[in-house]
């Protein structure tokens, strides 16, 4: 299969030698490395340097300027792979920046634990941040056409969009996907985020796939898993900031019975999540199926909204009488509102009383049938 070309690739292109250095986030296996290789393939004079080798991550941390100008040489790009495992790649960058001139540095991490905090602070204001999730609905759309992209529909819904499971032609996706799930997903969190216990990780991922659509309550998840909120809440923040989950919060603003410090969590990608809960049966033998349907369609929205960068806040809804809206979004001065279901013959109506309290607010319910525009 041949290369599947990412979204954000161009606006890569279009800021190469600005002065500023490029960074790539995104959970591991999802092809940052392939993608900047692939930017640079008509570059020449390119120096590649893996973070993840021992020698690599002592070479670059806590250097200088005359060693960085020895280390580059005379290549006028370097590609750092895997930034977070450097010590002070914030430093070794800004360096890089502001005293070798006519250099391209480009920096791509798997977790935003460290590489973030790491250089935040010493890139102010010389930096261009980008986000690479899985391979979207709308990538593939360009890949091979919207016909071929509908026809795999429910393929995506069982096994997700990470770029190795898109282009395994055999019948090993979930296999591979079972050893994404354990072996590759979790490594820097439980490098970087000091978990002493991955047992109980495993436990709160569990939890939380088979809680997709459904408030979280992080009390609840504790005494589930056996262990306290605090410590629910600080694995659920890590589980986010590594690219796993991602929250969704509660909306309101007008009707006094409104649900407003409610949370939902989705995953990014809906392999992954059938990994957890083992289980990769087909549509027509889940019990599942709407759960699994509203995560795909946010997870694909929010994908889609962040390769426009379009700045967009996204909500739930939900009253104590049990009115709700699966998916609220507001960007400059529109609201919309949409419900999900997954069978184009199911009734299913937008809440009068969130119509009359949000007049200015368009609805829409999308199905298997209408879906295409809501993620394109």
């Amino acid at each position: 299969m041949r290369y599947i070309k990412r979204a954000i690739s161009k606006k890569i292109q279009n800021r190469l030698f600005e002065n500023k250095a490029i960074i790539v986030l995104g959970p591991r296996q999802v092809g940052k490395t392939t993608m900047i290789k692939q930017i640079l393939k008509k570059q020449t004079s390119i120096l590649y340097l893996n973070g993840d080798d021992a020698d690599i991550r002592d070479l670059l941390a806590n250097t200088t300027s005359t060693k960085l100008k020895n280390i580059i040489g005379n290549n006028n790009i370097i590609f750092i792979d895997e930034a977070q495992r450097i010590e002070n790649i914030g430093i070794t960058l800004k360096i890089i920046i502001d005293q070798i001139s006519n250099v391209q540095v480009i920096a791509t991490g798997s977790s935003s634990l460290e590489l973030c905090s790491k250089i935040n602070e010493p890139l102010t204001g010389r930096k261009y941040e980008y986000y690479l999730h899985p391979l979207s609905f709308g990538e593939m759309v360009s890949h091979h056409g919207l016909l071929e992209e509908n026809r795999l529909l429910e393929d995506r819904l069982l096994y997700g969009y990470y770029p190795e499971i898109v282009t395994q032609l055999g019948n090993k996706k979930e296999e591979l996907l079972r050893l994404l799930a354990d072996s590759y997903l979790y490594k820097d969190i439980l490098m970087l985020g000091d978990i002493k216990k991955p047992a109980l990780l495993n436990k709160i991922l569990k939890a939380l796939a088979l809680q997709i659509g459904n408030e979280v309550s992080f009390n609840e998840i504790g005494q589930l898993v056996g262990s306290g909120s605090q410590t629910i809440e600080k694995y659920i923040d890590l589980l986010e900031k590594s690219f796993v989950i991602f929250q969704l919060p509660a909306y309101s603003a007008n009707v006094r019975n409104e649900i407003r410090k409610g949370k939902k969590i989705y995953f990014y990608d809906t392999g992954i999540r059938n990994a957890i809960i083992g289980n990769f049966s087909r549509l027509n033998q889940r019990t599942d199926v709407g759960a699994l349907w509203e995560n795909f369609l946010i997870a694909e929205r929010v994908k889609s909204l962040a390769i426009k960068s379009i700045k967009a806040e996204s909500y739930f809804w939900r009253t104590t009488q049990q009115q709700e809206i699966d998916y609220i979004e507001i960007s400059s001065n529109t609201m919309e509102a949409y419900e999900f279901t997954w069978n184009p013959k199911t009734k299913k109506k937008i809440s009068k009383t969130f119509m009359h309290a949000y007049r200015n607010c368009s609805a829409q319910i999308i199905t298997s049938d209408n879906f295409n525009n809501f993620l394109i």
